[in-house]
C-alpha cells in the first residue's frame, strides 16, 4: 500500500470489489468510445488472466485503478487503466501507473507494454508523459489501425539523466 496526503493506493487482485466496480465503468466507456470495434477489444480485456490489480483511494472512495498481466518473460501488459470523470485531470492515473511499474520491478521484471487506442488522446498523453515510447503493434494488435503500443524499459528514465 503506498499513501500520499491525497489518496491511498492499494494492491489487490481482479477480484477484487472495487477494482471490478471501476472496470465496469471503464467498460461502459469503451462501448462509446470504441463502437463497432469494442467486440474486438473487449475479448482481451477480461480479468481471469489478471493477478496484480491496483486501486487508488481519495476519500475513502475508489476513483482510479489498473493491472498488470504477464507478458512475456520479462515483462508485464498494463491493463484496464481507468480514472473516474470526476477525479481526472488531478495525477491519479500517473500514480497508479508508477505504481504498476514498480510492481512490475518488483517482481524482477524489466518492461512493461500496453496497447490503447487513437481515439483516446488523454490515455496516449498519459504513456508518453510517463516515458513510454511507440513500438510496432504486437499480437493480436498488429493489423489494427485503430490500436497503439507503447512500451517502457523500467529504470530508462535514470539512465537519460
Amino acid at each position: 500500500m503506498s499513501t500520499d496526503s491525497a489518496y491511498t493506493i492499494v494492491r489487490t487482485v481482479a477480484t477484487d470489489e472495487d477494482f471490478r466496480k471501476l472496470v465496469h465503468e471503464l467498460d461502459a466507456e469503451m462501448v462509446i468510445t470504441d463502437g463497432d470495434e469494442n467486440a474486438f477489444y473487449a475479448q482481451y480485456n477480461g480479468l481471469d488472466k489478471i493477478k496484480h490489480a491496483i486501486v487508488l483511494y481519495t476519500n475513502d472512495l475508489p476513483v482510479s485503478c489498473g493491472a498488470i498481466k504477464r507478458f512475456d518473460p520479462s515483462s508485464m501488459e498494463v491493463k484496464r487503466m481507468y480514472t473516474t470523470p470526476t477525479a481526472r485531470g488531478q495525477g491519479y492515473a500517473s500514480a497508479v501507473l508508477q505504481e504498476l511499474e514498480k510492481w512490475t520491478a518488483d517482481l524482477g521484471l524489466e518492461r512493461c507494454v500496453l496497447e490503447t487506442g487513437i481515439r483516446q488522446p488523454d490515455a496516449i498523453h498519459l504513456y508518453k508523459k510517463n516515458g513510454y515510447i511507440i513500438t510496432p503493434n504486437y499480437g493480436q494488435y498488429v493489423s489494427i489501425e485503430n490500436s497503439r503500443c507503447f512500451e517502457k524499459i523500467l529504470g530508462s528514465e535514470k539512465a537519460q539523466e
